[in-house]
């Protein structure tokens, strides 16, 4: 383990060569990454077999196997995503604020990158990609750890994108991929090195993560998002959005696992809103809902805190909107939520107070996504409130720094009242 430690400290003195890198080479290997992996997609998915064949035979919960399958569909998304980034603007040391703060004395901050990241992921190989082409395009060294369950579609991947930096004569360890477990808790020890921790799994797995590293992490745990349908919804509406933020990608961390339907409503809505569930596969599960409005399971508050990842939806009737916000900040886990109304003052009230990092109205939960943004990728969503919310695309991997240039300038003259500042945003 002591040789994985070396080689991460390594890594970080090689990661300060990329402060240096031209946004032209940047974009120059993303070209070359997006090539590729339009070449060699025959390889890709074959190897993808593979891990689908595994994951049958060890009996992976359907989510994980949804999750793990890379086809055609998922390889022109992540070739459309880099497309993007390949067209947006550099995002590094960009001035964001200039300031004179007296005669020739000029305060800059300018943006940069974060410096070495670590990501762990499960499940998902075309998460590989989008992390490792927006910390290329972001200029950040990357440590790439997924699931054993997609160790060889994870290595197809892996191995274009080691090709298109030495083809493009980008230094090989700006990206890495840590293929055991061991190398996990290496990882983990390795605060000196690593400026950032993005964790991708379930609530377990990044608590697991905060408790054993002095690294910053960032990231998501459960995405229980919720959808509240108001008496001024429109039911149409609301059916077609409930139905899509279900089961277009039952998967997701933002599709819905909660409903919550005003209580003049819920008579004639509930019915209509099982009938479509039902037609798609989708078990109702109802916290004390009457038999004659819907004939469903019961539901528990266990149930309420549960991100189901799967074709199951809790229901419940609430008052009004505040009881539907306070639900939702006890229940939710700060990621996805809606309200579907077509009055603005209910629309602004629930929007203002849900404590979540993203909060629509009118639309689909599954629109959470950097992609679906315009970010180009994500590399996972941040439901915390600190340094990045929401999805992480190039922003959030950036950090700041303040440039001030002077000319002999020294406090003792400010202190004493020989010079004072003249404050002027340049």
């Amino acid at each position: 383990m002591n040789n994985i430690n070396t080689r991460i400290k390594s890594l970080k003195e090689e990661s300060m060569q990329s402060l240096s890198i031209t946004p032209d080479k940047k974009n120059e290997v993303l070209s070359e990454m997006k090539l590729l992996l339009t070449e060699r997609k025959s390889d890709i998915f074959k190897a993808n077999q593979k891990d689908l064949a595994d994951a049958e035979k060890n009996g992976i919960p359907s989510p994980i196997y949804n999750r793990l399958i890379f086809d055609d569909k998922k390889l022109k998304d992540i070739v459309k995503g880099i497309d993007d980034l390949i067209n947006m603007p550099e995002p590094c040391f960009r001035t964001v604020l200039k300031r004179q703060l007296d005669d020739g004395l000029t305060l800059e901050k300018i943006t940069c990158p974060i410096g070495m990241i670590g990501v762990i992921f499960e499940s998902r190989p075309d998460a590989l990609v989008q992390i490792a082409s927006l910390c290329l395009k972001t200029g950040n060294y990357v440590l790439l750890k997924g699931g054993s369950e997609a160790k060889h579609t994870n290595r197809a991947l892996y191995d274009i994108i080691h090709t298109a930096l030495i083809n493009t004569g980008l230094p090989a360890g700006f990206v890495t991929l840590l293929e055991t477990r061991d190398e996990i808790t290496e990882l983990l020890s390795c605060h000196d090195c690593i400026d950032l921790l993005i964790p991708r799994g379930s609530n377990e797995f990044v608590q697991y993560l905060m408790n054993n590293t002095k690294i910053p992490v960032m990231g998501h745990a459960d995405g229980i998002c919720h959808i509240y349908v108001d008496k001024h919804a429109d039911f149409n509406n609301a059916i077609k959005i409930i139905v899509d933020a279900k089961t277009q990608y039952v998967a997701a961390c933002n599709s819905v696992e909660t409903v919550l339907v005003h209580s003049e409503i819920a008579e004639t809505f509930l019915p209509k809103l099982a009938g479509a569930l039902e037609k798609n596969n989708v078990k109702l599960l109802g916290y004390e809902i009457p038999k004659n409005i819907m004939d469903c399971e019961p539901a528990t508050d266990e149930d309420f805190a549960t991100e189901y990842l799967d074709y199951i939806v809790s229901v419940k009737i609430v008052k009004d909107t505040e009881h539907a916000v306070k639900h939702i900040n006890k229940y939710g886990s700060h990621h996805t939520d809606c309200i579907i109304t077509e009055n603005d003052s209910e629309s602004e009230k629930f929007m203002l107070n849900v404590d979540s990092s993203g909060v629509y109205r009118n639309c689909s939960t599954r629109f959470a996504d950097g992609y679906r943004y315009g970010f180009g990728a994500e590399v996972g969503i941040s439901t915390g409130k600190l340094h990045a919310r929401g999805p992480v695309g190039l922003d959030g991997l950036l950090t700041y720094k303040y440039l001030l240039r002077g000319s002999g300038h020294i406090v003792s003259d400010y202190a004493s009242g020989i010079s004072e500042f003249h404050f002027k945003d340049l």
